[in-house]
């Protein structure tokens, strides 16, 4: 052998001996010599204590996932135990988190190109304490200062695969949030497959689209606050959260009570260290979609008692905002069924929902906490202050405006058939809600009634103190047999209402934006009849009186009815206020304070041809809406209409009535000669009933 060769022989034969060397060296070193100065760095680096107290061993085996050459070459897989992580200075607890074990494996290829990649950690028992304060700080937060601030940040990159866990404990203290949290995790005796708690056609969904869910491995329970608001739940979740394989999706089941509002969730999360997606089955239920407020951030309004069963989606990472989907739900809210889809974006400036609502058979006193119309026991059912007074008609209960700024809104409902009664027939509704930095408006609010159309166009200024609000509203081809259809004499009419009403005010509620209101109220009655029973119908005593004095107890027709109310600060007066009846015309004068909740009228009525009234004096309706009274004034009655006539007081109100005349089924409308006859300034012609 030539000196080269040897030399050869011995520089490769020294190398392999240092690498078996190495080998050994690594394969038998006693790793626990580095815990010191290891706790001592990542102590440093943290700002807060950290330690392995108990062994720390490493062991060298190949890894079966890895294909080709790779699968010779060997990993390291590093088991520690007995760690413990304290908490940063401000916290008054020592301890983070503790772990009774942690192993992991290392890819050794992966860290020639600076990536630390470990497929997997396994953690034992993890005891973790996680607190926030009220002004941020948090103890999951780290806080990392380089020495050097202007050198460039690292370009190592760590890539976590999935996270294994056993048993263990965490409870969170979250002051901004007014959140306290202890969860319990336990093994399930047995794991049980994900299709028995979602359902066979709710996996194979999850697996058509490539997925292929674990099955639940442990149960749960939580108690605690959440919101301010008591929490109590259990459910079951997976073992292995994947971070990164979006076909193993993390299994989640949660039944929880917090507050009044109970939740169901069954489903899956996907990539859950970055909340990914969610794809789950959600039911709610609760005393009041308001209370759902303080728990997401969603603006609802006050309702009667609900339930919903539907498909939540989530795109969490979505560029524009983490986006929520409430799809094909189904349920009630009160004692009428709901419908639809609704997509919540949170957007910047403002979130904002957006959707559409169905209902098939709504009840109308379904609508009424929406204005706060509901009774004080249904009020106080659904949380409310129960602060209607006794004497008082208009609701009294304030609108939330200040949830009005936190989100905006796009969303059209439709109420297919409207449950009310016989005497009040509306058969259908649709609205369409737009909610703009507390800008609120129903555009159009579109009722049928009675054969005709209520549309009305609501405007709601929640960004001013107190709300401005106003609304118009359209009164079409309301036809009289159908709105009393008990009514006998009404059932061959063909009558119409007809009327217009121009109304803003200021105020945080109903009563306080009539209150305060000032515009007009227009409104036309033509070809109908009137009498006793018709008041007791339509549940008016007073009417029942007053048309008893006038009438006596038979029923009487009515050619035409005409009036014109002006509104200033809440106090509405009559402009024109007439009944033209077979026998007699009929005139109202006098006020109703919306403010006070106070009626002053003044009935006076003329009679036709050669039928004497016994009635040698007014009439008078005053006091309260809610219980007004009726009686004869001490006075001579006075032909009033002819002496407003001659002033020319009701000739312009009657010009304007005008505009509400059309022909009702073809029948000429028999307001339209007593309106001209008073927009000429006559005295309308007292014609002897037709016998």
């Amino acid at each position: 052998m030539t000196r080269t060769r040897k030399i050869l022989a011995w520089t490769v034969g020294s190398l392999f001996l240092l690498l078996a060397v190495l080998v050994l060296v690594i394969a038998f070193f006693d790793w626990n010599r580095i815990k010191p100065p290891l706790n001592a760095k990542v102590s440093e680096e943290l700002h807060r204590p950290f330690a392995i107290n108990g062994n720390l061993a490493v062991m060298w085996q190949r890894e079966p996932d890895e294909g080709g050459w790779r699968a010779w070459v060997p990993w390291p897989h590093v088991v520690a135990e007995d760690l413990s992580l304290g908490n940063p200075e401000w916290s008054k607890a020592p301890q983070m988190v503790s772990l009774k074990r942690v192993e992991l494996r290392i890819s050794p290829l992966a860290l020639l190109v600076q990536r630390v990649r470990i497929p997997r950690i396994d953690v034992t028992e993890p005891n973790a304490a996680l607190e926030r304060l009220a002004d941020g700080r948090a103890n999951w937060t780290f806080q990392f200062d380089p020495k050097d601030p202007d050198a460039e940040p690292s370009s190592w990159v760590l890539d976590i695969g999935a996270i294994g866990f056993d048993k263990g404990h965490v409870t969170l203290n979250d002051q901004s949030l007014k959140t306290r949290l202890d969860l319990l995790i336990d093994p399930l005796g047995k794991p049980i497959p994900f299709s028995d708690i979602v359902g066979d056609k709710a996996a194979k969904k999850v697996e058509e689209k490539g997925a292929a869910p674990q099955s639940y491995a442990f149960a749960f329970k939580a108690t605690g606050q959440y919101h301010g608001q008591a929490l109590v739940g259990s459910g079951k979740i997976g073992g292995l959260l994947a971070l990164q394989d979006a076909s193993k999706p993390f299994p989640l089941q949660v039944q929880a009570t917090i507050g009044d509002t109970r939740v169901e969730l069954a489903g899956t999360l996907t990539d859950p260290l970055n909340l990914g997606a969610l794809d789950l089955r959600m039911k709610l239920a609760g005393t009041s979609l308001s209370h759902l407020y303080p728990l997401t951030g969603v603006t609802l309004p006050d309702s009667p008692a609900y339930a919903t069963d539907g498909h939540l989606t989530a795109q969490l990472r979505d560029p524009a905002g983490a986006k929520f989907q409430y799809q094909d739900f189904n349920g009630k809210i009160g004692d009428s069924d709901i419908h639809g889809n609704l997509t919540y974006l949170a957007s910047q400036p403002r979130p904002k929902l957006t959707g559409a609502l169905v209902s098939n058979q709504l009840l109308l006193s379904d609508l009424a906490p929406l204005i706060g119309a509901d009774s004080n026991a249904e009020q106080k059912a659904r949380g409310g202050d129960s602060k209607q007074p006794a004497d008082k008609v208009l609701p009294v209960e304030e609108f939330r405006t200040e949830r009005w700024r936190d989100m905006d809104a796009d969303v059209e409902f439709t109420g297919k058939r409207i449950v009310h009664s016989a005497e009040l027939p509306f058969t259908d509704l649709y609205t369409h809600l737009v909610l703009d930095d507390g800008h609120l408006s129903l555009e159009p609010l579109r009722f049928g009634v009675a054969g005709g159309k209520l549309d009305a166009q609501v405007r709601l200024n929640g960004q001013t103190t107190p709300l401005e609000g106003r609304a118009k509203l359209t009164a079409r081809n309301f036809k009289l047999k159908q709105l009393f259809p008990t009514f006998e004499p009404m059932k061959t009419s063909f009558g119409e209402l007809n009327g217009d009403a121009d109304i803003a005010g200021r105020g945080n509620s109903v009563a306080a934006l009539l209150g305060s209101a000032n515009g007009e109220l227009k409104m036309l009655i033509n070809d109908g009849a009137i009498s006793r029973g018709l008041m007791e119908i339509a549940g008016l005593n007073v009417g029942n009186y007053l048309i008893g004095r006038i009438f006596g107890d038979k029923e009487v027709k009515i050619n035409c009815a005409a009036a014109d109310f002006g509104i200033k600060t809440g106090l509405a007066t009559t402009r024109l206020f007439v009944f033209d009846t077979e026998n007699a015309i009929v005139y109202i004068d006098g006020t109703a304070n919306m403010a006070s909740e106070q009626l002053d009228l003044t009935i006076s009525p003329e009679s036709k041809g050669l039928r004497l009234f016994s009635l040698r004096s007014p009439l008078y309706v005053q006091g309260k809406f809610i219980k007004p009274e009726a009686g004869v004034k001490a006075v001579p009655l006075m032909l009033r209409g002819a002496g407003m006539v001659a002033l020319g007081v009701v000739a312009g109100p009657a010009a304007g009535l005008l505009a509400l005349v059309a022909p009702s089924g073809g029948e000429p409308n028999q307001c339209a000669p007593l309106l001209e006859q008073m927009r000429a300034g006559k005295a309308p012609v007292a014609v002897k009933p037709t016998r």
